[in-house]
């Protein structure tokens, strides 16, 4: 009996360690926590990642620009960030692979007052344009000017850094590019000044997803990751079956956030998510490299593998 213990005990310590209960992950937002987030605060509050066995630690960052970089660095473990951004990032050699995704359309828009001058595209002839980051938001706006046979020098951009509607109000420009349609359209209307969009994949620009997660490409067998996507779909479904419960477990821990702006974008928000978070549309993430070669914003479109996977 004594033999046959010592053995089982040997045959134990060679064994690796068994996974803990539940499985700490840190989940780093691009932004304060928002109706883009619901299915990853949902399945925090409704107990969908405790039914996966995963704690889940979501950190909103200091700055919007770090949590692609921190996930590189290996200083956490998944990002919420966005497609284009991802192109540029693992052109520059950045080991991230896009594993999953939020929101699979395109929030960005350039937005207008729905009442004031600009009318159609062609209407941005000699006016000002306000942005908050170049780069993605010039391509944008060069490919929505090009079919009505303008470019940006037939525009002023000028830089409003976040304050978006603010500089419509204020006049300061006619119109701005990288306005989320979920947000500022609804933040417009309720300043009792609505607005119009235009829509990037109307006017030249291919799908996109806006918001994905992204993982260490060195990290991909990580076991967590298939379970975090799993229950990433629970939620999803969760949303769109019990809308009012899930928009309780929202709000249950952010009381800032019950109010009607958010509970407009919410509600806009909920048809955009994606229903498969792990699914990869290989044919869409390489037409969209293709747009940002030619634009300039990568120097080739890369093979997809290179940047995006679907895990198992």
């Amino acid at each position: 009996m004594h033999r046959l213990t010592a053995a089982l005990l040997a045959a134990a310590l060679l064994l690796p360690p068994a996974a803990s209960a539940h499985d700490k992950l840190t989940v780093l937002l691009d932004w304060f926590v928002n109706p883009d987030h619901a299915p990853l605060v949902v399945a925090q509050q409704a107990g969908i990642f405790d039914r996966h066995e995963l704690l889940v630690d979501l950190v909103a960052p200091a700055d919007p620009n770090d949590p692609p970089k921190l996930v590189a660095a290996g200083k956490a473990d998944v990002a919420v960030s966005y497609q284009p951004q991802l192109h540029v990032q693992v052109a520059q050699g950045l080991p991230l692979r896009r594993i999953g995704t939020l929101v699979a359309t395109p929030l960005n828009s350039l937005v207008v007052l729905r009442d004031g001058p600009v009318k159609s595209i062609a209407d941005l002839k000699g006016r000002k344009i306000g942005y908050s980051v170049g780069g993605f938001e010039d391509a944008l706006l060069r490919s929505m000017l090009e079919q009505y046979g303008l470019n940006l020098s037939d525009v002023t951009l000028v830089n409003v850094n976040f304050a978006l509607s603010p500089s419509i109000f204020a006049g300061k420009v006619d119109a701005t590019i990288g306005a989320f349609r979920n947000f500022e359209l609804n933040q417009m209307d309720i300043a009792g000044k609505p607005g119009r969009a235009f829509y990037p994949e109307e006017y030249g620009v291919p799908l996109y997803d806006e918001l994905i997660l992204v993982a260490h490409s060195g990290r991909l067998q990580d076991p967590r990751l298939p379970r975090l996507l799993d229950a990433l779909e629970e939620a999803v479904a969760m949303l769109h079956n019990r809308p009012a419960e899930s928009w309780a477990a929202f709000v249950k821990d952010n009381k800032a956030l019950d109010d009607d702006l958010n509970r407009r974008a919410w509600k806009d928000t909920l048809p955009r998510f994606a229903p498969s978070p792990r699914a990869l549309d290989s044919h869409r993430y390489a037409r969209f490299a293709g747009y940002l070669a030619k634009q300039g914003l990568i120097p080739k479109a890369l093979p997809v593998a290179d940047y995006a996977v679907e895990l198992k």
